[in-house]
């Protein structure tokens, strides 16, 4: 997926310097469509340019070089060809939690107890940041904008779920 969104931002942003793309995946929460890592961002940029679907123009000014990306008419085909295989695909929820909840009655009460806790923790700490996003002073796209407000949602739900959980870990773990 991380190739969609380079393509996808260099698209938006012609020219477009790598440390520039990243720090808009950064800046727009991208890490919660896909994780992603500054390496394994510039190992798909690298990959990228030897399938020859983007190029690196380089600039000199003042006797610097300068390191842009465009995206090549191969590019834009391998562009449409992820927007459908993304755009096309549902996938169900799937939370590494869901794992060691089925092991809750095998596992410590009072250690259960603080995974749901941490749970509860990561979720708050999400919506906030979803929240100041979508609060921010970014020019965000429509379509990006509905997506981060459908995620504050499902968070909002599992938060509630969570505190259930705690509320009720009695009960689930006897």
């Amino acid at each position: 997926m991380i190739p969609l969104l380079i393509l996808g931002l260099l698209i938006q942003n012609p020219g477009a310097h790598g440390y520039e793309l990243l720090a808009k995946m950064e800046e727009r929460h991208y890490k919660y469509i896909v994780n992603f890592t500054k390496g394994s961002f510039y190992y798909n940029i690298q990959q990228m340019e030897e399938k020859n679907l983007i190029k690196q123009v380089i600039q000199t000014e003042q006797s610097r070089e300068s390191h842009h990306y465009v995206i090549t008419e191969l590019g834009k085909a391998e562009f449409q060809t992820l927007m459908y295989q993304y755009g096309a695909k549902t996938e169900y929820v799937n939370l590494s939690f869901y794992a060691a909840l089925l092991f809750a009655k095998e596992y410590k009460r009072d250690n259960m107890v603080k995974l749901i806790r941490i749970q509860i923790e990561q979720t708050e700490a999400k919506i906030l940041l979803l929240k100041d996003a979508l609060e921010g002073d970014h020019q965000l796209p429509i379509y990006f904008r509905k997506m981060l407000e459908n995620s504050v949602s499902h968070h909002l739900v599992n938060l509630k779920w969570f505190n259930s959980l705690l509320t009720d870990a009695e009960c689930l773990l006897n």
